[in-house]
C-alpha cells in the first residue's frame, strides 16, 4: 500500500504531524535523513513524499543531512514521484540568498542584503555599505534564527567577529542586512498550505530573532530588549493584504513549494520587507489553542488527499 513518506532529521518536529496522521489515518513512514544507503539504480517506493529537511539541520550534528536530501529529491523527481516541497524548495530552504533573488523576481520587496563570503570582509563591506546606521548579521544557511545578531556599528561587528561568541555560518556565506525598524517589536509569519493561504501569526520579537513557534525549540540569548508589556509571543490573525497573500501565492507557484511558511516586517512608514521563507515549518500549539486552528490537522488531510490523488 502506498503511504506518505515524510524525509526529515529532527523527531521532535516530527511528532505533532505523526499525531494528525494517526488521527486521520493516513498511512505514512518516516525517512530520517541523517545517513543511509539509496540504490539509485532501482525506482523508489510508491506514495507521496513530503520534504521536511531543515536548514538548521547541522546544529543537530546531521551536518550533511541537507545534501543527501537533495540527491534523494532529484531520485524520486526522476521516477515522476509526487514530492511536496522538492528540490527548488530545499533549494531555497538552505539559501537565504537565493531566497531573496526568487522573491524579488516576483515583486516581493526584501531588505537591502549584502552577501560576504569571508569573515575578514565583513567589517569593511558594513562600513561601505551600512555606516551610521543599525544592520543585521545572519547566515546565508541559517533556520531558528539561529546567528542573527543586531549591530548599531561596523566597530561592535568587529568586537563580535574575534571575540569568543562568533559564531561562523555552515556554507561560509554571511549576510550584511538593513534593519528594518518597525513601530512596535512584531513581525508576522504566513502560513500557507498546498500553496494556499491558511493563517498568519504575530510574533512578539521583544526577546530576541530566535523565532521557531514549536514546543521542541529552546529560545537561547535574546539580543534584543526585553518588552515592558508582557504579550502572548505567537498570536494568531486571520487576514494580511490581499495584495500580499497573492504576490506570496504567485511565488510559491512558482518556485514549486507547496508548504511554507514567510516571515515579512512592516516599517514605520507603512513599507513591508520579507525576510525569510521557511519550507520546513513548524506551528505554535498554543497559539493553535487559542484561536481553535490546527494546521498540522490540515496539513495530514492535504497530504492524504495527494496520496489519494496518487492512487487514482
Amino acid at each position: 500500500m502506498p503511504h506518505v513518506h515524510v524525509i526529515h532529521e529532527n523527531a521532535a518536529w516530527l511528532e505533532p504531524l505523526a499525531g494528525a496522521f494517526d488521527r486521520q489515518s493516513v498511512p505514512w513512514r518516516e525517512w530520517f535523513l541523517h545517513h543511509g544507503v539509496f540504490d539509485l539504480s532501482r525506482p523508489p517506493p510508491q506514495g507521496v513524499f513530503y520534504n521536511r529537511m531543515s536548514a538548521s539541520s547541522h546544529t543537530r550534528d546531521h551536518r550533511h543531512a541537507a545534501e543527501l536530501t537533495a540527491a534523494v529529491l532529484a531520485w524520486l523527481e526522476r521516477h515522476g514521484r509526487r514530492v511536496i516541497n522538492g528540490s527548488r524548495a530545499l533549494d531555497l530552504e538552505i539559501s537565504k540568498a537565493r531566497q531573496y533573488a526568487a522573491l524579488e523576481a516576483i515583486g516581493i520587496r526584501t531588505p537591502d542584503t549584502v552577501l560576504v563570503a569571508g569573515k575578514e570582509l565583513l567589517v569593511e563591506a558594513a562600513r561601505e555599505r551600512f555606516a551610521g546606521a543599525p544592520f543585521i548579521l545572519k547566515p546565508n544557511r541559517g533556520g531558528k534564527g539561529l546567528g542573527v545578531r543586531l549591530f548599531q556599528s561596523p566597530d561592535a561587528l568587529a568586537d563580535y567577529l574575534y571575540g569568543p561568541q562568533y559564531e561562523p555560518s555552515v556554507d561560509g556565506l554571511l549576510l550584511l542586512q538593513q534593519y528594518v525598524r518597525a513601530p512596535a517589536p512584531l513581525i508576522t509569519r504566513v502560513e500557507f498550505i498546498g500553496g494556499k493561504f491558511l493563517y498568519a501569526v504575530e510574533v512578539d520579537t521583544s526577546d530576541g530573532f530566535e523565532l521557531c513557534p514549536a514546543d521542541a525549540c529552546a529560545v537561547g540569548d535574546a539580543f534584543c530588549p526585553a518588552g515592558e508589556e508582557p504579550r502572548a509571543k505567537f498570536t494568531i490573525i486571520d487576514k494580511i493584504d490581499a495584495g500580499l497573500q497573492q504576490r506570496y501565492e504567485v511565488f510559491l507557484t512558482a518556485n514549486f513549494i507547496d508548504v511554507a511558511g514567510i516571515e515579512y516586517i512592516a516599517e514605520t512608514s507603512g513599507a513591508i520587507y520579507t525576510y525569510d521563507v521557511n519550507t520546513n515549518t513548524n506551528y505554535n500549539p498554543d497559539a493553535e489553542a487559542r484561536a481553535g486552528r490546527s494546521a498540522m490537522d490540515t496539513l495530514a488531510q492535504y497530504l492524504g488527499a495527494e496520496l489519494a490523488r496518487c492512487g487514482d
